[in-house]
């Protein structure tokens, strides 16, 4: 069975609060997006198996979000603090540590890594996946440790809904 990468980058955050960068929440434009991309996704039938997110308000929001439109479990939503990180090879090691048993992961984490991730895993280039962009690359039976030269087979940005 193919392996489904999601990545998802967090929705837009508010800056209006004095609060350190890990507790930034979600700006309302955010909430919206991350409501659109949701029901977009709920159309696609690409839910995945397990979603992992960054610590950060902001990840936790968007994934929080996007969980009432996939028919995911909140118990089951995983945080985890290696994903709070802007570092593509930091996430590309959590996303080699995950059980071979799952076949569909999403991953809800920041730029400037997200992007990159992208294009290092997936067949298109991008220059920026936007804020709440979602990116979906396909992997022939690899085993989650060997992932590399996968199908970017869609994307879905807040701007093209």
């Amino acid at each position: 069975m193919k392996k489904q990468l999601i990545l998802v980058r967090h929705g837009k955050s508010s800056w209006e609060f004095d609060v350190r960068d890990h507790d930034r929440p979600l700006k309302q434009k955010g909430i919206d997006d991350a409501h659109d991309i949701g029901a977009a996704l709920k159309e696609f039938a690409h839910h995945p198996e397990l979603i992992l997110s960054s610590t950060a308000a902001r990840a936790l929001q968007t994934a929080t979000i996007l969980t009432e439109y996939i028919d995911y479990d909140l118990k089951r939503l995983q945080l985890k603090r290696q994903l709070y990180t802007f570092d593509h090879i930091e996430q590309l090691q959590v996303i080699k540590n995950l059980d071979d048993t799952i076949n569909s992961c999403m991953l809800v984490s920041h730029n400037h890594g997200l992007t990159e991730l992208a294009c290092l895993l997936g067949s298109e280039r991008f220059d920026n996946i936007p804020t709440t962009g979602v990116v979906m690359i396909e992997f022939d039976n690899s085993p989650w440790a060997a992932l590399e030269n996968g199908v970017t087979t869609f994307n879905l940005f807040p701007k093209n809904l």
